[in-house]
């Protein structure tokens, strides 16, 4: 084996945000150093004091890890206050809180950092993982955390089949879960059926959190094969199953459930006082006692007494919170363009200074014509490349940047960032000058040389050339403005469209029917172009909305959908090809050849570079990184690590 991380390295993207600053560092404390000079919150020490808690050295690990404060070391108190809206808004509490894997993401984004798992060593092949867990960690209840719990959590839980219907995509390989297995009590080793290289980058992701989400001393209870007198428990609970039981005591990563059981044992800083649960109006949650990290002065942290998430049933609501003070940290909700100028002229009166946050996405408004459709002369339409790269040069990125985005953009088509270390020039530029007399000149040359008396062009069959562009308005309403302007500028050059707008249920069927004609979508892969290749090649079977038909191919390793051309098999072998190789120089290589093909393809068209959102941030709350990067992978703010927040007077 060779070691991909030891304390303080990692597994790098170099430069994927540059500019965006240093963040909060982390690194493990020499053994027993901080043991003696510890510091705690004085509510903590009152405890202690009163025989309610342990000493602060017995509940530290002996070598807490230690995280660098984004400014200066703070001082503990205060309540932070943040916006949840209704009562399905639990990821809204993850984004905060629940940040306590494995491993986590550096500040960037370009790196995976230690955390419960202090180093680990990968195989040659990345089909063996070997994890060293943090020693001395301890659970909110001051249980122990060791090697035992990931066991548990994985093949107890996770791979149980009556609680999960299916092992969840990042712990399953070439259609088999992964092993975990115990080496020692601060040991843990997972082998994979093939190679899995992206496992540490997806293990810092929200949907990697399972293998310290449940503590083995209590979620056992609600599992058959732990407690004998389950049933009697489950009816005098009054639920329908033991499974029911469990999630409603244990929750999951994306369930409100996780965040509605003050009695769960968790590992991160704050716990919760008052539940999430049906009707509540707010959720409490209080310092963990025996949270396991400390700042550089071996104060335990978080520095933050509770957190107040109050409950707003609408938008207007929480933006009214905002502009007058009674929010200390918002991004969620509120980052929507035509909120920025108010949010701006109100900072004086609110008290607090914007939050800038740099997308993960690659495109704002990615256009995806059906070139699998059912219908013969349609497909053929869409499959010409000149008829594409014509209606990519009939647009007007810049009026629509200006009039839709305030100008906050530039034109693009799709790939990595300009600031990501694959950024590829051809891929994400070609074809965005606007240039209507070369899309002319293209459409007659490929045979839309005729107009009916409208001035629409007639395909060879006589008729008109007209398609409808799905995109779902409660979701994306800039998307509709952006395909009105769209509208027009193609109208100019003889190209009719329906913008059509349809709710979300509808928008899917449509695409898992392969019934539309276009669709649009903000295409991702911006700084995660691993995670979410779906506008590089027919990779998601909802998501690579051009040709579903090829990903269910690619996807059933060839029994369902239809069977795609040389160039997009050519990239599955490449992607799969990258996603085992554990080298990063290696794997930028073969993403390069993919992306080649991809730029010479030319399957989907871009407006422009997905937009930066925004948030505030009281003017009082210190610590806190001004700029962010903005995804789910990233589940900002994070990362950004909340437990080192700090309150001025």
């Amino acid at each position: 084996m060779h070691e991909k991380d030891s304390h303080a390295g990692g597994v790098t993207r170099r430069g994927v945000l540059a500019g965006m600053g240093a963040a909060a560092a982390l690194s493990i404390a020499p053994r027993g150093a901080f043991a003696a000079a510890a510091k705690e919150a004085p509510q903590l020490a009152a405890l202690v004091k009163d025989g309610k808690l342990p000493p602060l050295s017995e509940r530290l690990p002996a070598s807490p890890l230690v995280v660098k404060p984004f400014e200066k070391v703070g001082t503990y108190g205060g309540s932070l206050r943040r916006g949840l809206r209704g009562s399905s808004d639990h990821n809204g509490i993850l984004r905060m809180v629940g940040n306590q894997g494995l491993v986590r993401w550096n500040m960037e984004f370009t790196e995976v950092l230690p955390n419960l798992a202090e180093k680990w060593e990968v195989n040659d092949n990345a089909t063996v993982f070997t994890f060293h867990l943090l020693k001395g960690v301890k659970w909110s209840d001051g249980h122990p955390f060791t090697a035992d719990d990931v066991v548990f959590a994985i093949e107890d839980c996770v791979k149980n089949k009556e609680l999960y219907s299916a092992t969840p995509a990042q712990l399953s390989v070439a259609g088999k879960a992964v092993v975990v297995d115990k080496v020692d009590d601060h040991t843990v080793r997972f082998t994979f059926a093939a190679p899995n290289a992206l496992y540490l980058e997806n293990l810092a992701t929200p949907l990697g959190q399972h293998p310290t989400l449940f503590a083995k001393h209590y979620c056992s209870k609600f599992l058959p094969k732990y407690n004998a007198s389950l049933d009697a428990e489950v009816k005098a609970a009054g639920v329908s199953s033991w499974t029911e039981l469990f999630r409603a005591k244990c929750g999951d990563i994306e369930i409100p459930s996780r965040w509605s059981n003050p009695e769960k044992p968790v590992l991160d800083p704050w716990v919760v006082k008052e539940p999430y649960s049906g009707g509540a109006t707010r959720v409490v949650m209080t310092r963990n006692p025996y949270f396991w990290q400390v700042d550089t002065e071996g104060n335990q942290l978080p520095y933050i007494d509770e957190l107040n998430f109050g409950i707003s049933q609408d938008v207007e609501s929480l933006m009214l919170n905002v502009i007058s003070g009674k929010i200390d940290i918002q991004e969620r909700h509120i980052s929507v363009l035509a909120n920025k100028p108010t949010l701006s002229q109100n900072m004086q009166k609110g008290g607090y200074r914007l939050l800038s946050l740099v997308p993960s996405a690659a495109q704002q408004c990615q256009i995806y014509l059906n070139i699998t459709h059912k219908d013969a002369a349609m497909r053929k339409m869409f499959a010409d490349k000149s008829f594409r790269q014509a209606l990519s040069l009939g647009i007007n990125r810049q009026e629509i940047i200006d009039i839709v985005y305030f100008g906050q953009s530039e034109p693009y088509q799709a790939g990595p960032r300009p600031s990501h270390p694959w950024y590829h020039e051809k891929l994400a530029r070609q074809f965005t000058e606007f240039a209507p007399d070369k899309a002319n000149a293209l459409l007659d040359k490929a045979g839309f040389d005729k107009k009916g008396a409208n001035g629409i062009r007639l395909r060879p069959d006589g008729q008109p050339v007209f398609f409808a562009i799905d995109v779902i308005p409660t979701l994306y309403p800039d998307l509709v403005d952006t395909l009105e302007l769209v509208k027009s500028h193609w109208a100019n050059i003889g190209v009719d469209v329906k913008v059509n707008t349809i709710e979300r249920a509808l928008y899917y069927t449509r695409g898992d029917d392969n019934a539309h004609d276009a669709a649009v979508w903000p295409g991702p892969g911006g700084l995660d172009p691993m995670l979410d290749p779906r506008d590089f090649f027919a990779f998601h079977p909802q998501g690579s909305r051009y040709a579903i038909p090829w990903t269910l191919w690619y996807t059933s390793n060839g029994a369902k959908g239809e069977e795609p051309p040389e160039s997009q098999k050519k990239r599955f072998k490449l992607f799969d090809e990258a996603r085992s190789t554990a080298d990063l120089d290696k794997r930028g290589a073969i993403m390069k050849q993919l992306f080649d093909i991809t730029a010479d393809e030319f399957e989907t068209i871009g407006v422009c570079l997905a937009v930066g959102g925004f948030g505030v941030i009281r003017n009082n709350l210190r610590n806190v990184p001004e700029k962010q990067p903005d995804s789910w992978s990233w589940p900002n703010p994070g990362p950004a690590l909340p437990q080192q927040f700090t309150f001025t007077s």
